[in-house]
């Protein structure tokens, strides 16, 4: 009898360590996407979206770090590693990179980045799944480029970014001369979850944006011949903003709901079509005009300069462009390739592929 109870005994003290293991990993170490639903209740419309791939071997949640979100698309890529490496040479502030890609990117980026001076940066590497657009981008033969996938990766910031109340998301085509810990100082008014720069804010810029034909008001990329356009009640001659760099305030992006007001109006589009790749710079920046209509700071236009990439005759001044903080690509016309425009304010700060697999287009090659 005292050989069964010390064997019964035994039994429960297994059940009672068990059951404590299956509670300890059920609180402290929960799947990302459970997290993020328990923080907010509008994750379930990106279950599944991100999955972290990398880390290095720094944590990303110190008071003073700049987080800064850039996407790294395999034929882009070239592009991703010189603004990193624009921005970790020209700063001594502690940033943080949070670098978004596809499954089919993560190697190659992986070997990029650890075989440069970028290997001792602070990053993360995180995969996302473009099932979450499923059904909410209509398809458009026009510039099916501008449909990429990690185009729409600026709707989904606070499921990227958790750790940060204030994060700089940033295209694959910008070079920063300045310290980005300026930009990160842009002080946002209450109650606005993003601070833009305005496509008219500039008077250098005004007689290049004319003599491209460039679009820079709300007429340039909604349809104002549909209802439900015309119903927002917007005048077509408002100033737009470019949505290529930006400052984001995380928790009001959470509070307002902005990717579910984001995502309403990409499903709108797809069911109505208000806007296509015809119109301006295609359907990413739309849903943005809508949703931030009056309701974002400004930054200091110093720190966007852009249309560098509208055409190989874009030419500002070397005076100019000197004194600009951000240069920006933004356009067909990319500084990898050729012809382009301003190409060695680019190409200064690109770090060749060791893969061999990206490679620069110039007129010698």
């Amino acid at each position: 009898m005292a050989l069964i109870r010390k064997i019964n005994q035994g039994l429960l003290f297994l059940v009672i360590l068990t059951f404590c293991l299956v509670l300890y990993n059920k609180f402290h170490n929960m799947p990302f996407n459970e997290e993020i639903s328990a923080e907010n209740p509008d994750s379930s419309t990106v279950h599944s979206a991100v999955h972290t791939v990398k880390q290095s071997n720094v944590a990303a949640a110190a008071e003073d770090i700049i987080p800064i979100i850039i996407c790294a698309a395999e034929d882009r890529m070239g592009g991703t590693i010189a603004t990193m490496n624009s921005i970790y040479s020209n700063t001594n502030g502690n940033i943080f990179f949070y670098i978004i890609t596809l499954r089919e990117s993560l190697l190659h980026l992986s070997k990029w980045i650890e075989s440069t001076s970028l290997k001792d940066t602070q990053y993360k590497v995180i995969e996302f799944n473009p099932a979450i657009l499923t059904g909410k981008v209509r398809p458009d033969s026009a510039r099916p480029e501008l449909l990429q996938p990690l185009n729409f990766v600026r709707y989904f910031i606070p499921y990227l970014i958790r750790d940060h109340e204030k994060v700089i998301y940033l295209d694959d085509d910008v070079i920063i001369q300045g310290d980005i810990q300026d930009l990160y100082n842009t002080i946002l008014s209450p109650g606005h979850a993003a601070a833009f720069s305005m496509d008219c804010d500039l008077t250098s810029t005004h007689e290049m944006v004319r003599s491209m034909g460039m679009q820079t008001t709300y007429m340039g990329h909604l349809d104002y011949r549909k209802a439900t356009v015309r119903a927002l009640g917007i005048n077509p001659t408002t100033c737009s903003f470019n949505v290529g760099v930006f400052i984001a305030n995380v928790t009001e992006w959470k509070r307002q709901w902005i990717t579910k007001q984001l995502e309403k109006w990409l499903v709108a589009n797809v069911e109505e079509n208000l806007y296509s790749s015809a119109l301006a710079e295609g359907v990413v920046t739309p849903p943005m005009l809508i949703v931030f209509h009056n309701k974002h700071s400004l930054m200091n236009p110093l720190w966007h300069i852009r249309h560098l990439g509208w055409s190989p005759d874009a030419r500002y001044s070397e005076h100019f462009l000197s004194e600009a903080k951000l240069l920006h690509w933004n356009g067909r016309f990319k500084p990898w390739d050729y012809p382009t425009a301003h190409m060695d304010l680019w190409e200064r700060w690109y770090l060749p592929d060791p893969t061999g697999r990206f490679r620069l287009v110039r007129p010698n090659n």
